[in-house]
């Protein structure tokens, strides 16, 4: 009974946590009322695109349980130079890059092509 209500409340509040700390949800200082909702909505889809980032994309690395704030520090704030040609973009990395197997195995992850999965109609 300890393991499924109170570990699962527990939980959800950690869910919760992670929205309004890491994804800045609860900033809903627009004056219209739509323009909040849009705003939940985006943060919404924000941490539903974060958990398939790390149980999908992650999976097996060091970020497979991080939370959403440590995530973003480590993959998205990093300072690299792009170049742009006719057919593709290339981001070069520092030589000095500790994370540099880790972008590479995630963009392999990332852009193979999977199947497209069916859902069963009955």
């Amino acid at each position: 009974m300890y393991e499924e209500i109170y570990c699962a409340r527990s939980q959800s509040k950690n869910y919760i946590k992670h929205l309004k700390g890491d994804l800045a949800v609860d900033r809903t200082s627009c004056t219209s009322l739509l323009a909040n909702c849009m705003r939940l909505l985006l943060h919404a889809a924000a941490y539903i695109l974060h958990q398939q980032l790390r149980t999908e994309a992650l999976r097996h690395t060091a970020l497979s349980q991080a939370q959403p704030a440590t995530v973003i520090s480590r993959l998205f704030e990093i300072a690299v130079q792009v170049r742009q040609t006719r057919s593709k973009i290339v981001f070069h990395l520092p030589d000095s890059c500790p994370i540099k197997h880790l972008l590479h195995t995630l963009t392999e992850r990332l852009f193979l092509p999977t199947p497209v999965r069916l859902l069963n109609s009955s």
